[in-house]
């Protein structure tokens, strides 16, 4: 049949459809029945009628699928197809179900090669997002089995499925629509002699899916970030400087951002209160206000209704020396990120030393972590955060030229790609000569993406301009970071060789 004389249309069954129904089933099903009755089909379509969906051409019904609710516990594990039908073939659709079970596709013989399977299998999971259900369940029958069944099992079949060695006219199909097999069905439908009585159990996840909480309790998919592009300038005081920081938070909470970042080592100008040319002592003496900072900065989350996040400040404990950043939450909550790599400058003139944790934060708005500034060259860090579930991942940086920056830069675009996550990067900007190292300083803050169809072509959201003090916003979508982890074009984290290699944390936290 030529394309141009199709007229399809996709629609729910009615009761009334059951005489086109049966013809189609007879001619699909002529080897294990034919037809369900029809009390089976006006049963389905009276108490589940979303889940009866078909595609007619002109008056004829040339496709369709039936489906039914069912808790997802229950049918996840072993059952077999009589499980779902009661008595005299009354179909168990289960109101309160969690999940779709799709019980039948069938596509007329004559359609065959235009997808209407494929339409069918895009309705069924369009409707599971609607309902907001764990997945879709199936018993696939395994047709063309019976053809290996002397010299293979039901499992090295399936495997040879997979791996396109095999074709199966129903499996194959399956498995190009994003199901996945969980287990392998015996005795499910014994009359079915093609199978030999095995079927597959097939799972598609609903990526979507929310328990039920109450909407306070959902978390935010939708998330603004406020980046602070920091003029470094001379100060005279803590007061003026956390003066400034209280403008920026005040400002960035104006448009109902969800996060501020500040760059690394931002109060930094405060060590010209002291001989700066004496670098040790200088960052030391920094370091006297770091608890001050911290809880100022706690304080303006809290009245801000803002989650900070601190930029870098050096942080003593006992005679060691750290670099620090803190995650301020607006619920009151504090959590702290140490620098884990410490740059040469940093170990040669204010001996600093490396963390030995990091960690991926829980927020009101998604899973966060933090890298200060060099850590973010350094791909394992991201890619373990990325693990344990990472969304965003912040980077307040401390560059003083253009090649440094680009670097930070550079790195930050390849951990949104290769992690599938959001980056924001966040700088200082100006020239202090009066201070020891920091003479001049180069930034362009921004805000990277993955690189897929659903974000901007160069996966850049957004950036700010070069050395020029500022805010910049941006909001982030992490419904989209689900999709692209799932059905991207490609999906880095799902095709990681863990057969092959894989990282671990060796060190325990100090």
């Amino acid at each position: 049949m030529a394309a141009e004389e199709l007229h399809l249309n996709l629609r729910n069954l009615t009761e009334q459809d059951y005489p086109a129904i049966k013809r189609l089933m007879d001619r699909v099903y002529d080897d294990i029945g034919g037809a369900w009755p029809e009390a089976t089909i006006a049963k389905l379509a009276a108490e589940f009628s979303d889940g009866q969906i078909c595609i007619e051409d002109g008056d004829e019904i040339v496709g369709m699928a039936l489906t039914v609710l069912v808790d997802y516990q229950r049918f996840s594990n072993p059952h077999t197809y009589d499980d779902l039908i009661g008595k005299r073939m009354q179909v168990l659709n289960n109101p309160k179900g969690d999940a779709l079970y799709g019980l039948d596709v069938l596509i007329h013989p004559d359609y065959r090669g235009y997808r209407l399977g494929r339409r069918l299998y895009e309705a069924r999971k369009e409707l599971c997002r609607q309902l907001n259900l764990r997945g879709i369940l199936a018993g696939g029958r395994i047709l063309n089995y019976h053809q290996h069944a002397d010299e293979m099992g039901p499992q090295e079949y399936i495997q040879r499925v997979g791996r396109r060695e095999i074709h199966d006219p129903i499996l194959s199909f399956q498995l190009a629509n994003d199901f996945q097999v969980k287990r392998v069905l015996r005795q499910y439908m014994p009359e079915d002699e093609k199978s030999q009585g095995y079927a597959t159990l097939l799972e598609w996840n609903n990526i979507f899916y929310q328990p039920d909480t109450s909407p306070l309790q959902q978390p935010k998919s939708q998330v603004r970030v406020g980046v602070v592009q920091w003029q470094m300038r001379p100060f005279h005081s803590v007061e003026e400087v956390l003066q400034q920081v209280e403008y920026f938070v005040d400002a960035v909470s104006d448009y109902k951002s969800d996060f501020v970042l500040f760059p690394e080592f931002f109060n930094a100008p405060l060590m010209g209160l002291t001989d700066s040319k004496q670098q040790m002592q200088a960052i030391r003496f920094l370091a006297q206000y770091t608890d001050r900072f911290r809880d100022e900065m706690l304080r303006m989350a809290v009245e801000y209704n803002i989650n900070i996040i601190t930029g870098s400040m050096p942080l003593l404990e006992g005679e060691r020396l750290y670099n620090v950043t803190y995650l301020c939450r607006r619920d009151g909550t504090l959590d702290q990120q140490l620098k884990i790599h410490i740059t040469p400058h940093e170990k040669r003139d204010w001996v600093i030393e490396g963390g030995d944790h990091i960690q991926v934060f829980d927020t009101d708005a998604g899973r966060i972590g933090i890298l200060i500034c060099y850590d973010v060259e350094f791909p394992e860090l991201a890619r373990l955060m990325a693990a344990d579930g990472m969304e965003i991942l912040f980077v307040p940086f401390w560059t003083d030229t253009k090649n440094g920056f680009l670097r930070v830069r550079h790195c930050g675009q390849a951990r949104a790609i290769e992690n599938e996550c959001y980056v924001v990067i966040c700088g200082s900007v100006g020239n202090l000569p009066s201070v020891e190292s920091l003479d001049v300083q180069y930034a362009q803050s921004a805000v990277f993406s993955p690189s897929d169809f659903s974000f901007p072509h160069d996966a850049v959201l957004s950036e700010a301009t070069p050395n020029t003090e500022m805010i910049l916003f941006s909001d982030l979508d992490l419904d989209r970071l689900k999709v692209i982890r799932n059905e991207g074009s490609v999906t880095n984290l799902k095709d990681r060789r863990h057969d092959l290699y894989h990282l671990r944390w060796q060190r325990p936290r100090k």
